[in-house]
């Protein structure tokens, strides 16, 4: 008696048994509908809004085009206050006189 595939018991996943094993997997968690390529999607858009650079993006998505990686980095955009801040704060860190010193 076979209790599951190769693959699901940690065997090679192959292409013409993936589809059955992603389609049980989505019913087991109620995710219908989640199309394989939105993990990668998901993936890429938090590494991209964790800090993640042009260059690294291109390397987790394997292009060596900066036209992909953009469409991710477009999501970080809403934090220009968040880098004027920070710019901000290390000039005002710069400009303070050490500790101690008077000034005077």
């Amino acid at each position: 008696m076979r209790t599951g595939s190769r693959a699901t018991r940690g065997g090679v996943l192959r292409r013409n048994n993936f589809r059955r094993i992603w389609l049980r997997a989505l019913a087991a968690t109620g995710l219908d509908g989640v199309r394989f390529h939105d993990l990668r999607h998901t993936g890429n858009t938090l590494a991209a809004t964790g800090g993640a650079a042009t260059r690294e993006l291109m390397h987790r998505m394997g292009h060596s085009s900066v036209r992909a990686a953009l469409i991710y980095q477009h999501l970080v955009n809403g934090r220009d206050h968040q880098i004027a801040d920070y710019v901000d704060g290390r000039i005002r860190r710069e400009k303070q006189p050490p500790h101690g010193l008077s000034g005077t």
